[in-house]
């Protein structure tokens, strides 16, 4: 009888180091708050397609580097805009656009006009909006 309750204690004894074993590693990996989860799907919006209220927005703010954000019937804006620039030329790449557990991340640069190409010698104001999905986070711009 005395071996029988010796195999039992060893047997729960082992499981319960199992378990605690199980239970560190399974702490231990946590998901990096900063590590992409998945690409976002956007569209790159024209003027025309801007809601009233939010060009309204980027009218006000276009002459300085803005960034902002705006929600409308179940869709997210991303604005970016690089300010007043002495010539026209200029496009906006989104360079990426991406989930990760705790925000949505953006990341555009701004291009200038190429040297053969004769710009408009007139102060232009660049700037990108981007539509996709409302998701309830918030955007870091990078």
């Amino acid at each position: 009888m005395n071996r029988i309750y010796e195999y039992r204690r060893r047997f729960l004894s082992a499981c319960l180091v199992c378990l605690l074993c199980l239970a560190v590693y399974a702490c231990g990996q946590k998901q990096d708050p900063l590590e992409k989860i998945r690409d976002l799907e956007y569209t790159v919006i024209a003027e025309d397609n801007i809601p009233q209220e939010l060009l309204l927005k980027i009218e006000e703010r276009k002459e300085d580097p803005f960034k902002l954000t705006f929600e409308d019937q179940g869709f997210l804006y991303i604005c970016v805009g690089y300010g007043t620039q002495q010539t026209g030329g200029y496009s906006i790449a989104v360079n990426g656009l991406y989930e990760t557990a705790n925000a949505i991340y953006i990341d555009t640069n701004l291009i200038g006009p190429s040297p053969e190409e004769k710009s408009k010698q007139v102060a232009s104001y660049p700037y990108v909006v981007v539509k996709m999905e409302f998701l309830e986070k918030p955007v870091v711009f990078e």
